[in-house]
């Protein structure tokens, strides 16, 4: 009785010094992310969107994008669960000396237990092997990466251990309902009673200290997703996706704009930062680290976590390690030996995030220095890896925690551009350019219209030619400047004719979206751009907006509207040639007889979710044979022209257009089509550099289209 007692005041002490360090660790970093900016928290109840968090955290649908590693993760998350109610009752056991749980059916309890802590065991076998077998390069290798995997493993080993040693010593018959622990029973079966208690004292206090260490290892690595994931996805952004978050110009007190340090981040943003669990799928996807450049977007919210950890802990003077003799504060993370050369890329590989990964490992180290004196841009982040960002989105498609990597690279982004002044000099061109021409190239605005007189035979009328109008063409500067783009611009305006389509154009009233800028980070310009469009707009009574260009069109489509766009339907030209396909004002009558592979443009795909249109358009044409690239769809390779991209040089690794050029060329076609004038100018130059234009050509849906409907050779 004595034992009893001593046993259960140790396990008040230890259980209440566990449960002290957890909270103590979790209650730091809550005040590091209170050092952010105020953020709203929407919750999931809000709009409808609970059925898309309990998608992503009980079906764990982001997970499943990598069925074998989402199947494995779903056994551990519902095993754990499970086993509660078997730990349960296993303190119950120690603490009353071989009493139990009062279940109904406890034999069919145990059997579920005992069957669980068996599959939980295959599946960390199985990320064993994942890790160190099969080595996906994208999952990290070493003793902290593998820590949990440990700790799993001696925590089912522990409670099998422990069962058994508890059958011996109460003496129970081997039972069908307890197959392990009958079995281990079996191979200790001449221990004596006094022995078998012993044991099982020893495994039960082994998964208690276990069970316990796990608990307070949680927050302080990055299983602190188990908390924050759920939470981060529950407050996740109302906003549409993609869309970013509009800087209040006019605010006289506002002394800085975007992210100069990491308190200006959002708290919302910063919860990002906990949430994530390092599974490296934003980096294997994304094309920046797929093609040799410094950015990896998981080594970005790393890196990100771990300066608001040391940087909070220095503020606030709360450390984030428990308990406090165990770990070493000795200096800070930083970038350290930075080579002008970038990362080594000698892949011999279509894609390689191999180079990236190296290039962030070598790199990231911890210093002698204060938190405090640390620049987040330049000792955090290197302008090489904010410069890398196409914002294709396809980091945030594969996130299975909620995490927004784009908005902080244009935060980061809008710092250079609006508070340093430091941008690529290509890029710094293209948007004087636009500012004083309204256009990339300098060439003269009052040229925007010049492209119209090419047309023989047809009209394309401005507002002013025809004011009653249905349909508002916004050509954009691709449109109406670029050589290449200018046929595409051509071959909508003949199928608008032909479907009866009453048009105009704005002609020389035109402005460039403001993309281009909005998405380098220059906001000023956008806004300036934006607010003269929607002026123009206005005073012409539009209504209906359609364009060739998927970055136009998810500007004025999802971002327009918050700077006073309002009741504008804003269609992409694949929509609204879809819709006259199947109302049969577009004929596609005539046979082509192409091998044909659809490159998805991540502003038309990720960002709005227009996938089948496109593809509908070409399955309507006689002769097309559609073939899909191992890529495509919510996981199409971005062709490397986003965010700016267009507009620069990429000096580091292979380039991004080559790399989507080579995944298209795996299927063989004759055809690459595309619905954006970016990724058309990206994938005709990708042809050129492997030598395979007069074997491939590249082509937009609409010229496919006019193809067919005007026997076009």
């Amino acid at each position: 009785m004595t034992w009893q007692w001593i046993n259960f005041i140790l396990f008040l002490a230890v259980v209440g010094y566990g449960l002290y360090l957890f909270y103590k660790a979790v209650f730091h970093r809550y005040l590091y992310v209170k050092l952010g900016q105020p953020a709203e928290f929407h919750s999931s109840l809000e709009g409808g969107r609970l059925q898309e968090f309990v998608s992503q955290v009980f079906a764990q649908k982001k997970l499943m994008k990598d069925p074998k590693s989402g199947l494995m993760h779903i056994v551990i998350f519902y095993g754990f669960i499970i086993l509660q109610f078997g730990a349960l009752d296993l303190i119950v056991k120690g603490l009353t000396g071989g009493g139990a749980l009062p279940i109904p059916g406890y034999d069919a309890f145990s059997l579920m237990q005992e069957i669980t802590v068996f599959v939980i065991l295959v599946a960390a076998g199985y990320a064993a092997y994942r890790r160190y077998v099969e080595k996906l390069p994208r999952l990290k290798r070493g003793w902290k990466p593998s820590l949990v995997l440990f700790l799993i493993f001696f925590l089912m080993m522990t409670v099998l251990f422990s069962l058994g040693f508890e059958r011996i010593w109460l003496m129970h018959e081997a039972s069908v309902y307890a197959p392990l622990s009958s079995l281990i029973a079996a191979v200790f079966s001449g221990m004596s009673e006094t022995a078998a208690k012993a044991a099982f004292y020893m495994f039960w206090w082994a998964h208690l200290l276990i069970l316990l260490a796990f608990l307070v290892y949680i927050p302080q690595s990055k299983h602190f997703h188990l908390l924050t994931a759920p939470l981060n996805i529950w407050f996740r952004r109302a906003e549409l996706a993609g869309r970013l978050k509009k800087l209040d110009l006019d605010n006289e007190e506002a002394d800085n704009f975007g992210v100069g340090k990491i308190e200006d981040f959002t708290q919302k943003q910063m919860l990002d930062f906990y949430a994530c669990v390092e599974c490296g799928r934003c980096t294997n996807v994304c094309p920046a680290s797929n093609t040799g450049k410094a950015l990896s977007p998981m080594h970005m919210i790393m890196k990100l976590r771990d300066h608001l950890t040391e940087k909070g802990a220095a503020i606030t003077s709360k450390s984030p390690w428990v308990p406090g003799f165990a770990f070493s504060s000795s200096g800070v993370h930083a970038m350290s030996g930075i080579s002008a050369n970038g990362t080594n890329w000698d892949s011999p590989e279509v894609t390689d995030i191999g180079p990236t990964l190296e290039w962030q490992k070598g790199h990231w180290a911890v210093q002698e220095r204060k938190a405090e004196e640390l620049e987040l841009i330049g000792d955090v982040m290197t302008e090489d890896e904010i410069w890398s960002c196409t914002t294709c989105r396809n980091c945030e498609d594969q996130c299975p925690v909620g995490n927004e990597h784009v908005d902080k690279i244009i935060d980061l982004r809008r710092q250079l551009v609006l508070m340093q002044g430091s941008v690529p000099a290509e890029g710094q061109r293209a948007m004087q350019n636009i500012e004083r021409q309204s256009n990339p190239w300098g060439l003269s605005r009052n040229d925007r219209e010049k492209w119209t007189g090419e047309i023989e035979g047809l009209a394309v009328p401005t507002v002013k030619d025809n004011p009653d109008f249905d349909i508002l063409f916004f050509v954009g500067s691709m449109g109406s400047y670029d050589l290449r783009s200018r046929k595409i611009s051509r071959a909508f305006v003949r199928l608008l004719h032909e479907a009866g389509v009453s048009f105009a154009i704005l002609g020389n009233e035109e402005k460039n979206s403001g993309d281009t800028p909005r998405r380098m980070g220059n906001e000023f310009l956008f806004q300036q751009l934006c607010q003269e469009n929607i002026e123009t707009f206005q005073k012409y009574g539009v209504k209906k907006i359609v364009t060739a260009c998927p970055h136009t069109y998810n500007t004025l489509k999802n971002e327009y509207p918050e700077f006073g766009l309002e009741n504008v339907e804003v269609l992409h030209h694949t929509e609204l040639l879809d819709r006259l396909v199947r109302e049969g004002k577009l004929n596609p009558q005539y046979e082509i007889k192409e091998r044909i592979t659809y490159h998805d443009s991540c502003y038309l795909g990720r960002y709005n979710n227009v996938y089948e249109q496109p593809r509908r358009i070409l399955k309507a044409i006689p002769g097309v044979e559609l073939v899909e690239m191992e890529r495509n769809r919510e996981n199409g390779m971005c062709c490397g022209a986003g965010g700016g991209m267009m507009w620069m040089e990429e000096t580091a690794g292979k380039r991004v257009n080559v790399a989507r050029t080579e995944q298209a060329l795996q299927v063989n076609p004759t055809v690459i089509s595309s619905a954006c004038p970016y990724c058309l100018t990206m994938m005709e130059d990708g042809t050129k550099m492997k030598e395979m234009e007069d074997r491939v050509k590249a082509k937009d849906i609409a010229e496919i289209l006019e193809q067919s409907v005007f026997g076009l050779n």
